[in-house]
């Protein structure tokens, strides 16, 4: 085992000596992103039907560029269908539009609605859309890989979007959508104020109607699948968001806990449409943070209530899920201090002791992957003795480190595979270009 670097040396736990050593012999070693060995984890994640792959922040250089490696393997040489994001689903859609179109300028698909623009606004993101374009190029369209958003924030783009496609198909459905969307319309600065209206009473609640609209347009599935099966299910799928968008600014109100399950769920009821749509052979490939993929019933969130994709995944699919986590000791970050303020390039501090992380940098290792089904009996019992683990969102409070981004978690059961860079450096943004007439949201930061 590599001798641990010199500042570990205050974080570095005698009990931990004998379980770094058989995590060296369990783990796969590699120097840098750029050069790790993919086929192994390629072919233990390839006979999922979803493959969830994490990020231990959304500004790390490093994740996105090995996510994106490993996601081409997947794509190229195991027949995956797509990859769907934590993002919203127009903004999706717009780079989606790229990948398969040929006539579709970039500009187009790098003009991200809200904060924060950086977290897929990056030239790591650029490099993978660039490549995933050019690959579709020499493809039937029947065989090309897309890119869809899980996510539901997109509230009045997607309004905008289903009245757009009613207009194409159905002029007298499209009126009266129009008339059901206004209940929101006086909330359109600020989504927020409107679920703290409904929940107080103060302004009757929407859901009725933006429910019915749903409904209407889920009953004529069949006539208008006829113009075109894609341009239904965006229709279809952004009707859903509206309708559950509508429902999370009201459960805002009641409590994190819910409001983080209903987002969840909607993602996942995403990713279920997806590969409905995609057929019964599709398999999907999901880009979301650990907090997403990792399985939540092996981490603090069990305790509050709260579940994630990655749970619901594994209800779901058993096997046939597997998740991948990152993690990092050290080095740079893209995030902000609060939410709406500009974005830096700011310093990850040092693991704490007792973290996961703390434990990997032991380790002494530029880079590695960690198998964790099946695992070593022993190494298995101790490495999944809960630990802290670190999460940083878009935003990133290093002054406050410890209640503001470690949880206690059981790493093996949260993943299937971990995967450490011990130095990591903040994503290149690209130039900001938002869409004009969009409102901004308040998610939560992860």
């Amino acid at each position: 085992m590599p001798a641990a670097p010199e500042h570990a040396q205050a974080r570095y736990s005698p009990s931990d000596a004998a379980l770094l050593d058989r995590m060296a012999s369990s783990y796969e070693e590699f120097a840098s992103v750029d050069s790790a060995g993919l086929d192994p984890i390629a072919a233990r994640s390839s006979a999922a039907r979803v493959v969830l792959i994490g990020e231990a922040s959304h500004g790390t250089a490093e994740f996105y560029r090995l996510r994106a490696r490993l996601t081409r393997l997947l794509i190229e040489e195991h027949n995956f269908s797509f990859v769907a994001i934590e993002g919203d689903w127009p903004d999706a859609a717009r780079i989606d539009h790229y990948v398969r179109n040929l006539a579709t300028p970039p500009a187009e698909w790098m003009a991200f609605a809200r904060f924060p623009v950086w977290m897929w606004r990056n030239q790591e993101v650029r490099e993978f859309i660039d490549w995933l374009r050019t690959y579709n190029a020499g493809l039937a369209p029947s065989a090309m890989a897309s890119v869809h958003g899980l996510d539901l924030y997109s509230l009045y783009t997607s309004m905008q979007a289903v009245l757009d496609y009613l207009d194409s198909v159905d002029p007298a459905a499209a009126q009266a959508a129009r008339q059901r969307y206004g209940c929101l319309s006086p909330w359109q600065e600020d989504p927020t104020v409107y679920g703290h209206a409904a929940v107080t009473g103060m302004h009757p609640t929407c859901e009725p109607a933006v429910t019915a609209i749903l409904t209407a347009l889920l009953d004529k599935r069949r006539a208008y699948a006829q113009d075109r099966g894609e341009r239904f299910l965006d229709a279809e799928q952004n009707a859903r968001l509206v309708a559950n968008a509508e429902h999370y600014y009201r459960t805002m109100y009641y409590g994190s806990a819910a409001s983080w399950n209903l987002r969840d769920s909607h993602m996942f009821d995403t990713l279920l449409n997806l590969l409905r749509f995609h057929g019964p052979g599709s398999k999907g490939i999901v880009w979301a943070h650990n907090s997403h993929v990792g399985d939540s019933a092996a981490t603090e969130m069990s305790t509050r209530g709260e579940y994630n994709i990655g749970n619901l995944c594994r209800r779901e699919f058993g096997g046939k899920a597997y998740s991948i986590g990152f993690g990092t000791d050290h080095g740079t970050v893209a995030a902000a201090t609060d939410w709406d303020d500009p974005m830096e390039v700011k310093t990850v501090l040092p693991a704490l002791s007792g973290s996961y992380e703390a434990l990997c940098h032991q380790t002494g290792a530029p880079g590695f992957f960690l198998p964790l089904h099946p695992l070593d009996g022993k190494l298995a019992r101790e490495l999944g003795h809960p630990r802290l683990e670190r999460a940083i969102g878009v935003i990133y409070r290093p002054e406050t480190e410890r209640e503001s981004h470690y949880f206690r978690a059981d790493l093996p059961l949260q993943f299937d595979e971990y995967i450490w860079i011990d130095a990591t450096h903040a994503v290149v943004p690209l130039p900001v270009e938002e869409r004009a007439g969009v409102p901004d949201t308040y998610p939560f930061g992860v």
